[in-house]
């Protein structure tokens, strides 16, 4: 075959299978002088090569971890309300919510990986996931009934994020350590890190000095905190991928700033949250903060990595348009929801009422509208003694 591919390059006229032969020989011979690929080199020109397999990767990981938290959230309410039907234990003695810590840690962890896939813009209205999943196993878990405006407000969170994942800017930029210092320095990065800062101040000394106890404000400073997370998490990621592709990343001082950064704003993310998760019922938590993670996370994507530079117009109107869909869903799960009952704790018995030492002596009168009243008074002061503390 060699020779008869030589004879067909000198002659310059040849048969069908000196013309094969010759072609082979040209692959041999580039084969030959080009080096081999290593396997991270080849991995990575695939994944340049298919960039929607890499897109769909971070999702599932994405819904994945998303699905996790929405269980380890109602564990964690779970856990809350059976503490207080037994007893004044603190909520950290219980092993059950514990296994909800667990299991957020484990989703957060999916939701790390996956931002090193996708864009932040791209992963973070995936967080709709955990509404749904939250409203169908508080049904099953907390014994919440569904109404129709549930299936309604699901049917539009669905419909949101499929818009959002189909206009979404689907560019991602390799992240490097010598990028995100450029990123970090920016002046509008700055600016938009000033106000944040701000803005938390205000909110934090709200919630303890004045002790305001709205649950806006306890999400808004989750969601502040949360836009540092999306930022930490994403470099921390990217450089990690990158340093794994081949390209090394970990030797420079920037990714352990960003690292330090990701742990002590999720750790105080974690905190508010949980605060949240014991005040307020899961699905007014879950939803709200669904919301205000979201809209942090895409700011943090436009201010610091610019994932939305060059995107067509059209595309950042059916975006948005997503996002009012998925927002407007998720608040339709949480309007008016039912509150989980607590009968145990509704319940004080009349020896025990606080300033009495001959309770059998009270006896009011059963047929009179006041029935009752009188320790239906005596506990509400006792419980609003209890929260005060």
């Amino acid at each position: 075959m060699k020779n008869s591919g030589q004879r067909c390059e000198q002659s310059g006229s040849c048969d069908l299978g000196d013309f094969i032969a010759l072609l082979h020989d040209k692959e041999n011979m580039t084969n030959s002088s080009l080096p081999q690929m290593t396997s991270a080199e080849a991995h990575r020109a695939e994944i340049l090569e298919n960039p929607l397999r890499t897109y769909l990767l971070g999702i599932i990981i994405s819904i994945c971890g998303n699905v996790l938290i929405s269980i380890s959230l109602n564990i964690q309410k779970y856990a809350h309300v059976r503490q207080a039907q037994r007893g004044s234990k603190p909520y950290y003695t219980s092993v059950m919510w514990w296994c909800g810590v667990v299991l957020m840690g484990v989703g957060e962890l999916g939701n790390f990986a996956a931002y090193g896939f996708a864009p932040a813009s791209l992963i973070a209205p995936l967080g709709s996931v955990s509404v749904i999943a939250s409203a169908v196993i508080s049904v099953v878990f907390l014994k919440e009934t569904v109404r129709a405006s549930d299936i309604v407000g699901g049917t539009l969170a669905i419909t949101g994020t499929y818009v959002l994942v189909t206009f979404a800017p689907h560019t991602s930029t390799h992240i490097t350590a010598h990028l995100v210092q450029y990123y970090a320095i920016s002046w509008h990065f700055l600016l938009y890190l000033f106000i944040e800062v701000i803005i938390f101040c205000i909110l934090l000394y709200l919630y303890k000095r004045k002790n305001v106890k709205h649950i806006v404000i306890v999400m808004l400073l989750v969601a502040l905190l949360a836009s540092l997370t999306v930022i930490s998490v994403k470099a921390v990621s990217g450089m990690i991928t990158e340093s794994i592709k081949g390209q090394l990343q970990l030797i420079y001082p920037i990714f352990y700033v960003m690292f330090v950064i990701m742990v002590a704003s999720c750790a105080f993310q974690i905190k508010f949250l949980n605060q949240a998760m014991k005040m307020f019922d899961a699905t007014e938590v879950v939803p709200i903060n669904f919301v205000f993670f979201t809209a942090s996370a895409i700011v943090a994507g436009i201010v610091f990595y610019q994932e939305f530079e060059g995107l067509a117009l059209l595309n950042i109107f059916m975006f948005l348009f997503g996002c009012l869909l998925s927002f407007l869903g998720v608040f339709l799960i949480a309007r008016n929801r039912p509150k989980i009952k607590q009968q145990d704790r509704n319940f004080i018995a009349m020896d025990r009422i606080p300033g009495r030492r001959h309770t059998d002596k009270v006896q009011p009168e059963a047929k009179t509208p006041t029935y009752g009243s009188l320790a239906a008074k005596l506990m509400c002061n006792r419980a609003g003694q209890t929260d005060d503390s």
